[in-house]
């Protein structure tokens, strides 16, 4: 189909904001998914933007969600370094959505990301963010200037998002193309709307936009009201997770159909899968493709008392609560304390669940002091667990707090050995439980414990004392600081194949769904949902993981 000079490869997009949100995830989608003929950007604005604090996205029903992710971004300059680097296929469209809080900031980011961008899309519709979005597109005249003024300095197309929430969604499409719109796209979410669970609100925010299968009629109908007054190429998106759907934009109008948040929870393979299913749907009148879709994704909240705080050093605790949870080795959980937040953990033990917690943010600061009889929430498990094959022997390296993400591991498979490293004894835990169902070596920077430097020297000694025929049995699992990981890889390498090779980074992560692209890793892959464990023969070994550290 033709859009805007180019003949696109697919009648497809991911709307703003949803798991095209860091450049990696993007260049994936243009090397391996041609039904996503148009890439839509996150929003970005002038400066930097942190956005709010998690939860930013909540379940209120099967494939019914709200989000408050708070317009998080990096600013229109480091934006336009990272999309300049993007090798965009001729077949394909480049779609940067911008906001602004003035029509002169609207200016200003169009003029820096123009040059890196085939299309802009003017985030007329965001409903959470105060003063920006829906704040200025509920006025007509307002967008009419915004629309004229960005078409003023720039020479590619302009595409206003428009919002749900006006009461006339026709009179606001007139403004845009009165202002020079080349094109329009509605709609955003709806609302906002607000959810709750066990008396608190979850989202940071308060309240968030309305998005999934349930304002699918919504997206139809301002669709086509659009339609009937605008003579441009529309994208529709809302509600859309199935062909079926997608059809239905295409009778109102649409010229490009957008599918969001029916994306939740699917792996980077899954969504490519999903993307040619829908594709063929359309090819030969079937509707298969909704089949696909994650509506068994539980993002409820479970109550849990701890039971225990013990402090290991400093900035170290082990937090033991009042039940067993239901996660295998390699998945995490999300602990939420209203009005403080929730981050991702892997759980030291299941039975009881036993977090292990080192202070590096507010949050983690707050859990090291919570007292025993603190009410907590837990929601998952996420991501997906690792399965080494029935005759290797394991061996998990773990730095800092990385030993919870290894730990069960080590128990549930056997035949392992657990490599732990440490600054200083004092920051060593959980040994003696370890060597219970490992052999365990140590080693500590200052030698106060075990060997005395760094632990991947001292697996590398290990690696050296084994045959060719003891390393091919092998399978590793990595997870800790980055340098360690990195140094473990390294080491392992010399003596195996990258295919043996499994690792996590610590870092952050926000939805835990797939959906935020927060964790995005350099090849593309989303941590949360394509791992926490990568298997570094096929990925880059930088990547980004749910495990303790994640607590920023």
């Amino acid at each position: 189909m033709e859009f805007f000079g180019k003949t696109l490869s697919g009648p497809f997009t991911i709307p703003s904001g949803i798991v095209t949100t860091a450049t990696p995830i993007i260049q994936y989608i243009f090397d391996h998914m041609p039904e996503v003929g148009v890439v839509t950007t996150k929003s970005i604005g002038l400066q930097p933007r942190a956005g709010n604090r998690e939860p930013v996205y909540s379940q209120y029903a099967p494939g019914c969600f709200v989000n408050a992710v708070g317009l998080t971004n990096p600013g229109a300059h480091a934006s336009r370094d990272a999309l300049a680097a993007l090798k965009v296929p001729a077949d394909r469209f480049l779609l940067t959505s911008i906001f602004g809080g003035s029509l002169e900031e609207f200016v200003a980011v169009a003029k820096i990301l123009a040059p890196v961008s085939d299309g802009l899309e003017l985030n007329l519709s965001c409903p959470h963010a105060k003063g920006y979005g829906m704040a200025m597109g509920q006025d007509p005249e307002l967008v009419r200037d915004i629309t004229a003024a960005v078409k003023a300095v720039v020479d590619i197309p302009v595409i206003p998002k428009l919002t749900p929430n006006a009461p006339n969604i026709a009179v606001i499409a007139e403004a845009a193309i009165a202002g020079g719109a080349d094109g329009l796209c509605a709609i955003n979410t709806v609302g906002p709307g607000y959810t709750a669970a066990h008396g608190h609100p979850v989202l940071s925010n308060g309240v968030g936009g309305m998005s999934g299968k349930g304002i699918l009629p919504i997206g139809l109908k301002c669709v086509r009201e659009i339609a009937a007054v605008a003579n441009c190429p529309i994208i529709g998106c809302g509600g859309v997770s199935s062909a079926d759907d997608v059809r239905a934009y295409f009778g109102a109008g649409a010229s490009v159909v957008g599918v969001g948040s029916a994306l939740t929870g699917l792996t980077t393979e899954e969504i490519g899968t999903y993307f040619r299913t829908l594709s063929g749907d359309l090819e030969r009148g079937t509707n298969r493709a909704e089949a696909q879709i994650r509506y068994d994704i539980d993002m409820q909240f479970r109550p849990v008392t701890l039971v225990a705080n013990t402090r290991v050093c400093a900035d170290i605790a082990l937090l033991a609560f009042d039940r067993k949870l239901n996660i295998q080795a390699g998945e995490f959980v999300f602990l939420w304390i209203p009005g403080l937040g929730e981050k991702p953990f892997s759980a030291l033990t299941d039975d009881p669940f036993t977090l292990a917690v080192i202070d590096v943010g507010s949050f983690t600061h707050a859990l090291m002091d919570l007292p025993p009889g603190s009410q907590a929430y837990v929601r998952g498990p996420h991501g997906i667990p690792v399965a080494p094959p029935e005759d290797a022997n394991i061996i998990a390296v773990a730095g800092g707090t990385g030993l919870a993400a290894v730990y069960q591991i080590a128990r549930d498979f056997g035949n392992a050995e657990v490599f732990v490293g440490a600054r200083s004894a004092e920051r060593l835990y959980y040994l003696e439980e370890c060597r219970r169902i490992a052999e365990v070596h140590v080693a500590t920077d200052d030698g106060s414990a075990g060997y005395h430097g760094v632990v991947t020297e001292l697996l590398r000694e290990r690696l050296q004392a084994m045959s060719p025929a003891e390393r091919e049995k092998l399978v590793f699992y990595n997870c800790g600081p980055a340098p360690m990981v990195h140094a473990a890889n390294a080491v392992q390498r010399e003596f195996c194949q990258p295919g043996q090779i499994f690792s996590s980074i610590d870092y952050l992560t926000k939805c835990g769904v797939g959906i935020c692209g927060a964790c995005a890793t350099p090849d593309g892959r989303r941590l949360c949902v394509d791992g926490p464990f990568l298997c570094v023969g096929i990925a880059i070994i930088r990547v980004r993981s749910c495990s303790p550290h994640a607590n920023r």
